[in-house]
């Protein structure tokens, strides 16, 4: 089967699917149908923008139909002020209500997420999403084993990353490292993928974001990403696939408290470097 076809009937000539093409294996010319580069099989990296674009669903992908893909409203979704509410209004929750999450909520949650931007469409985020306080709290005392341990081998890193008063107060019966979150979700993937570090980060912000509007609220749960880079119990109880590593974590549950205002920020530090 082509790699894709075009709808001779429909297809008003315009080049939108060739101009969009990030790779640049569609050609068009003015008067003729779209046609395929020669190297069009081995680098299109389906990402299907080409049959996004078509006004008039006339570019049907091999791996994707216009039928296949949501429409899209030309109005934009959210105006600049209800942008700037929302983002302005993101907190990191580490209080949340004894309630758990059910499993179709955070399946449209990571569903949610599996949209965000990879690196060549690559889409090589995995996800493994992880409740129950008992689970839980025994991954975080995982970390804390790893805090004591690090205090001994690499006492200036501990100094740096607070371990010292972490481990204090979990000895003292607060859970500073999952925070009592009801869901943990974790991201990975193959560890020599180059790509995978900076597609999972995003997905992991775009699951974040994409929480406040199913009520719940975040946390990155960096400590606990740290210790499985040198952790082996750990990463034993993850039990992710082999040669897969954890490349992000995320505390998820119902915040216990809303938050009434905005706190300030340091001013944007920008050089600019605009042509006249």
């Amino acid at each position: 089967m082509a790699l894709f076809t075009i709808d001779p009937q429909t297809c008003n000539q315009d080049g939108l699917c060739a101009a969009v093409c990030p790779p640049g294996v569609i050609d068009f010319s003015p008067g003729a149908l779209p046609v395929p580069t020669a190297d069009a099989e081995a680098v299109c990296i389906r990402c299907g923008h080409c049959v996004a674009v078509c006004p008039t669903a006339s570019f049907t992908h091999r791996e994707m139909a216009p039928a296949d893909c949501a429409p899209l409203s030309l109005q934009p979704i959210l105006s600049a002020e209800q942008c700037a509410r929302f983002l302005h209004g993101r907190r990191s929750i580490r209080v949340y209500r004894q309630q758990p999450v059910d499993r179709a909520t955070l399946a449209r949650l990571t569903d949610l997420a599996r949209y965000a931007p990879s690196g060549h469409n690559s889409q090589n985020t995995e996800w493994l999403v992880l409740s129950g306080r008992e689970e839980l709290r025994r991954l975080a005392g995982l970390v804390v084993e790893w805090m004591q341990q690090v205090q001994v081998e690499s006492p200036e890193l501990a100094r740096a990353m607070h371990m010292e008063r972490t481990v204090a107060r979990w000895q003292a019966g607060h859970d500073v490292i999952l925070r009592g979150a009801p869901v943990l979700i974790v991201t990975h993937a193959h560890a020599e993928d180059r790509i995978a570090p900076s597609s999972c980060t995003i997905a992991l912000a775009h699951l974040e974001l994409a929480a406040t509007s199913l009520g719940l609220g975040t946390c990155w749960a960096g400590y606990l990403h740290a210790a499985t880079a040198a952790f082996a119990p750990l990463v034993a109880a993850l039990d992710l696939p082999e040669d897969h590593r954890c490349l992000g974590a995320m505390m998820v549950g119902y915040p216990k408290f809303r938050y009434q205002r905005v706190p300030t920020r340091r001013p944007a530090r920008i050089t600019w470097r605009l042509e006249d």
